[in-house]
């Protein structure tokens, strides 16, 4: 997508705001449709994603999410999510790729002084930035030791998303003095920055996941994005909300991911090739079996995405309260979003094994593909478990108890 030039005389609706949900939504279906023309084969080859970030940055997909006014194209985070859904339908793991782009990238906003995070945009969004990274905590942290001339970055990530195609990385680090998480970005390309494509995972291949060592990489201040601490003394209601913000898109994935495999195996199922029951003609999937399966399987992907509606418009009025957020609000929320993560992981495990069981012996080809649906989706789901967030909820049902400040993997 082209950049434009500013306009002579005042900002028309369209220049301030960006094309509108429409035209995004229309584009992301065009992404996902050139997707899944070889998503079984691309997944088997099992390549680091450098075409397909091409593909998401011609499509002007990764600038999706900046200000219209800094060069991007200006969506607020429901259109966010229904892109985010709607490749990851199509392929799981660049769906992901794609969420953790987004969610890296805009936290600048939240973490970051106003003209800082504007400059972070601006440059991410002009020069096309793919990021990679994660925020969340880790057994053994980075470190950020304060120099003469800003910082130094050491220690060794495990594993983080896009790490194999980012042009910028968001990690987590903590203060050698005073044990403070910061967010910070880097800059993959320096050379005492070692990314290691060692995360051999039975799914989600194309998240471009590996390992990341930093050498003592200098970090200059204004590479310090900001604090990550928990304490309410320092975290805002708005702040917070970066936390369910960050859920609901691994709640798009897996929505994704349900309706994906279940229109793939439709597709098939009308086409008579996986007729069960020798009593039923090929080309007439009539199979009672099938039907009440597929009857089953929609009805929990539907409950679950009108779930993830509620969550995703609660999410939207959070953002827009901005300093007025409460606590009790960002609760309210957070709650709300680990309730359709639940449902939402529910299912895409039923959806991504059962669709396996209504094709028949024939999904057991890889050629078909069937299978990488559930792959992505346990192999997702094992690093985002539901067990934390179910508890979460039944606290704070139980005792009122407000979920804690936990940024998502």
């Amino acid at each position: 997508m082209g950049v434009a030039t500013a306009p002579s005389g005042p900002a028309s609706e369209s220049d301030r705001t960006g094309p509108g949900r429409a035209h995004w939504l229309q584009v992301a279906r065009e992404t996902a449709d050139d997707l899944a023309t070889d998503a079984a084969a691309r997944e088997h080859a099992g390549k680091a994603p450098f075409d397909e970030v091409s593909r998401l940055r011609e499509a002007g997909l990764l600038t999706l999410l900046v200000p219209a006014e800094l060069r991007g194209g200006g969506a607020d985070w429901p259109t966010t999510y229904a892109v985010v859904r709607e490749i990851a339908a199509a392929d799981g793991a660049i769906g992901q790729l794609l969420g953790c782009h987004y969610f890296l990238s805009w936290n600048a906003r939240l973490f970051t002084e106003p003209v800082l995070a504007a400059q972070i945009e601006r440059k991410s969004a002009t020069e096309q930035w793919c990021w990679g990274g994660g925020l969340a905590p880790q057994e053994l942290p980075l470190t950020l030791t304060k120099k003469a001339r800003g910082y130094v970055l050491d220690g060794r990530q495990s594993y983080a998303t896009g790490v194999l195609v980012a042009d910028r990385l968001a990690v987590r680090a903590e203060r050698a003095d005073t044990g403070e998480p910061l967010g910070v970005v880097v800059d993959p390309a320096h050379h005492d920055v070692r990314i290691d494509g060692d995360v051999d995972t039975f799914g989600q291949r194309l998240a471009a996941g590996g390992s990341v060592e930093f050498d003592a990489v200098p970090v200059a201040a204004d590479d310090v994005l900001g604090s990550l601490s928990a304490d309410e003394d320092v975290l805002s209601p708005l702040a917070a909300l970066t936390s369910p913000v960050g859920r609901l898109l691994s709640v798009q994935l897996l929505l994704g991911m349900a309706e994906g495999v279940l229109a793939e195996a439709r597709e098939y199922s009308r086409a008579g090739r996986s007729s069960r029951h020798p009593a039923w003609p090929a080309d007439s999937p009539q199979d009672p079996h099938v039907l009440t399966a597929y009857g089953e399987l929609t009805v929990l992907t539907c409950s679950a995405s009108a779930l993830t509606d509620q969550a995703v418009q609660a999410v939207h009025r959070g953002l827009a309260r901005g300093e007025d957020l409460t606590y009790d609000e960002y609760a309210d929320i957070s709650v709300l979003v680990a309730m359709s993560g639940a449902a939402a992981s529910r299912a895409a495990q039923e959806s991504t094994a059962r669709a396996l069981d209504i094709i028949g012996s024939c999904s057991a080809s890889s050629r078909l593909g069937f299978d990488r649906f559930w792959r992505n989706a346990r192999t997702h789901t094992l690093y985002e478990p539901v067990a934390h967030r179910l508890r979460d909820i039944g606290d704070y049902f139980l005792n009122g108890a407000h979920p804690p400040f936990v940024l998502p993997v």
